[in-house]
């Protein structure tokens, strides 16, 4: 028995689903991408941890999805095990200001949900299409606001399968960082401090962020949003349109002619095509105007 297999039995025994071989265009915004290795569904942290100290154990390459909106999955698809926070999704009021909602919620239901209590703060986040892990590990910010000014703190699972949690400070929030990164740690919730406000304010602020964007970015194509991180003293938009790429194309993947920002799946594309995009983008504006263009998309898998 392989050390996958092996998994997979582990994962059954725990009662939790594992599938081999799902393909991950059914699970990211970009709709492209090969078969997941095993894909594995705890219900609840408590799966997650002995599945995260499981692999460390047998030294089995894990990567965390949640709704797969700013990742590039590889056409050869992802090695090892992917553990899909799908199934946990809770919110919860733990006091009159102050919410917290497990790793595989949506932003936009915790935006959904605070409205309901009439709890202001997270406006700027309705709209971005990932869940509560995703926006804690990159520090998910729109339109003047982003997760750094709202969190509290989030719980993780180590490899070892310990639980802890890193308040505010100790997240290390940057401009689309956080100490996440490169960690090994597995978010499993946070919490996040919001004021009271006016439902009716919090409503009309929130239909005017998603009127925005839908004017400003190309929703109707499968995407990550903005493919690239902002460069200092940019627009990565402006940078690449000024480039003459915009429309620029290889088999079904474009850059946006609506948002040069955006790579889009526009026709049937591949993940190599949206990465030979990427790369065409990075050298021309390089070439160009001397900036490197970073990816905010993370890249799974070989390419």
């Amino acid at each position: 028995m392989n050390n996958i297999e092996a998994l997979e039995k582990y994962a059954l025994s725990l009662e939790c689903s594992a599938e081999r071989g799902v393909s991950m265009k059914n699970y990211t915004s970009f709709k492209v991408g090969g078969p997941a290795e095993l894909f594995l569904s705890p219900e609840d942290a408590g799966q997650t941890a002995k599945l995260v100290r499981f692999c460390e154990k047998e030294d089995i390459p894990v990567f965390v999805l949640g709704k797969g909106s700013n990742v590039l999955v590889s056409d050869k698809g992802i090695k090892g095990a992917v553990i899909f926070t799908g199934k946990q999704c809770g919110i919860t009021l733990t006091d009159e200001n102050t919410v917290r909602a497990q790793s595989g919620a949506s932003l936009a239901q915790l935006c959904s949900f605070a409205l309901e209590n009439s709890l202001s703060g997270l406006e700027f986040a309705y709209g971005i299409p990932g869940t509560v892990g995703g926006a804690v590990f990159m520090n998910a910010g729109a339109y003047g606001g982003e997760m750094k000014d709202v969190l509290i703190n989030s719980e993780y699972v180590s490899p070892d399968g310990t639980s802890d949690e890193l308040d505010n400070e100790a997240m290390q929030l940057s401009y689309r960082h956080s100490a996440y990164e490169d960690s090994g740690l597995v978010i499993t919730a946070a919490s996040v401090r919001l004021t009271p406000g006016d439902p009716e304010q919090i409503k009309n602020t929130m239909h005017d962020i998603i009127s925005r964007r839908r004017d400003k970015q190309p929703l109707q194509y499968p995407s990550a949003g903005s493919t690239f991180k902002r460069p200092q003293g940019y627009f990565a938009g402006k940078l690449i349109m000024d480039a003459g790429l915009r429309g620029y194309s290889i088999g079904g993947a474009c850059v946006s002619e609506k948002h040069c920002g955006f790579i889009i799946n526009k026709n049937h594309a591949s993940a190599a095509d949206v990465a030979e995009v990427i790369c065409e983008v990075q050298e021309r504006v390089k070439e160009k105007f001397g900036v490197t263009l970073e990816t905010e998309v993370i890249l799974l898998g070989d390419f």
